[in-house]
């Protein structure tokens, strides 16, 4: 409850309260919130006060307003913790979801001019470069676009990249994959990210580039993902030096 002999101010005591029960699961996503009203008389606050801790969660993203609707919880976003390297598969799995990969576009080809130098190959080697709609439990989360050499990881196929491709590189081709540079940045969704992610013009995508090496220092791949925003967040933990 709230103590109102507390030096934290009661607005934050509530905001806390509500963070809980969310977090707990006593509120479900899509959970209408009881009205300011309510929360006021059920914790003898001013509805000023309510109104502070309930727009302060809105902004972190665990509610959501709608005019003529009210305030409900929101789906949760996804977190990332960027001290490692992990494949789309593996993160989800890790959160006890279930990923699945949509296969959009595969394609086999001489590498393009502005790609060469980048995967380190020579004029007319192949590279494969395909597109896969990834998906958490059923709802879509990222688009993705991948190019990888073909000498160096041969064989893909539809099957291969609709399951873990860092699986199948590492155990059916014994590569180790080393480490990947990897850079995040914030966009507007274009056309087909708008589609295939179901997101409206406007909404703002995570984009993450990433060059992928493998222990030997050879260049594996490159991948542009673009994730949805109000599904995905990165999480880093810093150490002062």
């Amino acid at each position: 409850m709230i103590d109102k002999n507390s030096p934290l101010p009661l607005y934050y005591q509530l905001e806390e309260l509500l963070k809980k029960a969310i977090e707990s699961k006593e509120f479900n996503p899509g959970d209408f919130l009881p009205s300011e009203r309510e929360l006021s008389k059920i914790y003898q606050i001013s509805r000023m006060t309510v109104r502070q801790a309930v727009m302060n969660l809105v902004k972190k993203g665990y509610l959501t307003r709608e005019k003529g609707r009210g305030t409900f919880v929101s789906n949760q976003k996804l977190e990332q913790n960027m001290k490692g390297l992990t494949s789309f598969t593996e993160e989800m799995q890790a959160r006890q979801l279930v990923p699945e990969s949509k296969l959009l576009y595969f394609k086999i080809s001489p590498v393009q001019q502005n790609l060469q130098d980048r995967l380190n190959l020579e004029a007319g080697e192949l590279i494969y470069t395909f597109t896969r709609l990834r998906l958490a439990n059923g709802e879509p989360i990222a688009l993705e676009t991948s190019y990888l050499p073909v000498n160096l990881v041969p064989g893909l196929t539809k099957e291969i990249l609709e399951q873990s491709l860092y699986f199948y590189i590492e155990e059916n081709l014994g590569l180790k994959i080393g480490h990947a540079t990897q850079t995040v940045e914030a966009s507007l969704a274009d056309e087909e990210e708008m589609k295939y992610l179901n997101i409206k013009k406007g909404m703002p995508v995570l984009i993450k580039h990433r060059e992928t090496f493998i222990n030997n220092g050879t260049q594996l791949e490159l991948v542009r993902s673009a994730y949805r925003a109000d599904k995905y967040k990165y999480i880093i933990d810093m150490d002062r030096k």
